[in-house]
């Protein structure tokens, strides 16, 4: 599979024919290497990860041509050397609308494979079919509310000089959360939504601080991934906390929502992956 060097390539912002039948070519990878490159990444990465994208309209056809529904999730790592064009992988879930499988079984196999292929590799699948939706978990992340401040905004691109922590005092261990996350695409600038939770061991990070500067990224165009790993990068150097973990969870846009995770220490779970009320 051809890796552009550019997501101007993709089918972003252009007007799309919706193929009902299986084709995987639609996928369109993206390398990472170039946006990390960016933000001073290079070499062995500073942080290990997933992305998690949960797929709310799946669908095909059973040998019998009666329709079939899930939800799926895929759990992409993030050493994975490239990312996938999320309206691409919507044009491709979408293929096997009119598709005829034996049963679910078939559907993971060919999703495993193609999405492999894609990111570059191996992608863990996962189907919640009808019968389990009544017992899917919706949930809030945890954490001290950022958002309760009372502050003035006054910058709306990312400036990492809004953070510092008090490397006078004793380290801490905290959990942050902000709902006040707000990016645009790279392609088109159309807006994404999202919560953010920071998890870090070390001198104590000024708040105010740190809930202007994830404000800051309001004007901002960079996809989901690539904001998270600004967000880490930014906050290990203006603040060098001994552990720290990013956890952002962004709405579902064309029936995806994308949640990437980057920590740097090994002792942290990977994240659960609880729906929240806005996605």
């Amino acid at each position: 599979m051809t890796i552009p060097t550019s997501p101007d390539a993709s089918p972003l912002g252009k007007p799309a024919t919706y193929k009902a039948h299986y084709d995987p070519s639609l996928l369109f990878p993206i390398a990472r290497l170039g946006k990390r490159e960016e933000i001073g990444i290079s070499g062995t990465l500073p942080f290990f990860g997933i992305d998690i994208w949960n797929a709310y309209e799946v669908s095909w056809l059973n040998l019998r041509g009666k329709p079939q529904v899930a939800i799926a999730t895929f759990t992409v790592p993030a050493d994975s050397p490239n990312i996938v064009e999320s309206k691409s992988f919507k044009l491709y879930l979408n293929s096997f609308n009119q598709t005829k499988l034996a049963g679910p079984a078939d559907l993971l196999e060919l999703l495993r494979t193609d999405l492999s292929a894609g990111f570059g590799a191996p992608v863990h699948v996962a189907l919640t079919t009808a019968d389990a939706f009544a017992g899917m978990a919706m949930g809030e992340p945890q954490g001290l509310l950022l958002d309760r401040l009372d502050i003035e905004v006054t910058e709306y691109h990312p400036n990492a000089l809004l953070l510092k922590a008090d490397q006078d005092q004793p380290a801490v261990e905290e959990t942050l959360v902000s709902h006040l996350l707000k990016s645009n695409c790279l392609v088109t600038g159309q807006p994404d939504w999202g919560s953010v939770q920071i998890k870090y061991v070390g001198a104590p990070i000024d708040q105010e601080g740190l809930l202007k500067y994830l404000i800051s990224f309001r004007d901002h165009n960079e996809f989901h991934e690539q904001c998270v790993e600004r967000i880490f990068m930014d906050i290990m150097r203006h603040c060098t906390p001994q552990k720290l973990a990013v956890y952002a969870r962004y709405t579902r846009r064309g029936g995806l929502d994308i949640n990437p995770w980057r920590s740097n220490f090994s002792t942290s779970q990977q994240p659960s992956n609880v729906r929240q009320a806005r996605q």
